[in-house]
């Protein structure tokens, strides 16, 4: 056979295997090439264009842990629980101390919406208006920061001694 005569015939092959797949099905995650039937019928889609690679993938096993009941799960020692609540009340005491005296400086600053103005503020001033919205959204943000860790501290059990 002569090769210039192997060369069609070879295009004509390869261009015959492309048209054995033009016509691709989604199926939820599933992708097929035989025409759909069945329930699932309905939820099948023909893909259109270009082609479609899908990779199978491997699920990872399920660890140990995942796999135990939670009534086997190891518990902690009620020593070592008192000591991570009474660390845990250390550090919101700290964090709530520090927030009340944020909101001190906050109110102060805020002057019951009157701030002191600034060199370059005027009171009709876009400026100090601006400062003014800004300080008051800071107050509510202090405000709901506080509540949140006397929550918080509510949480813990009351009695937890300090280290």
């Amino acid at each position: 056979m002569k090769p210039f005569l192997l060369i069609p015939l070879l295009a004509a092959f390869v261009a015959g295997s492309a048209l054995a797949q033009d016509r691709i099905y989604r199926c939820g995650n599933e992708y097929t090439n035989a025409v759909p039937s069945g329930p699932k019928a309905s939820e099948c889609k023909l893909l259109e264009g270009g082609n479609v690679t899908v990779v199978q993938g491997t699920r990872p096993a399920a660890s140990a842990t995942a796999r135990a009941p939670a009534s086997a799960a190891q518990r902690v020692d009620p020593g070592e629980q008192k000591s991570r609540d009474s660390d845990a009340r250390l550090i919101l005491e700290a964090e709530l101390k520090k927030a009340l005296e944020r909101q001190l400086e906050l109110q102060k600053e805020y002057n019951s919406g009157e701030p002191q103005l600034r060199a370059d503020e005027t009171r009709s001033s876009a400026k100090y208006q601006t400062r003014v919205a800004e300080l008051k959204a800071s107050l509510l943000r202090n405000e709901s920061d506080i509540a949140g860790i006397r929550r918080e501290l509510g949480r813990i059990a009351p009695g937890v001694a300090l280290k």
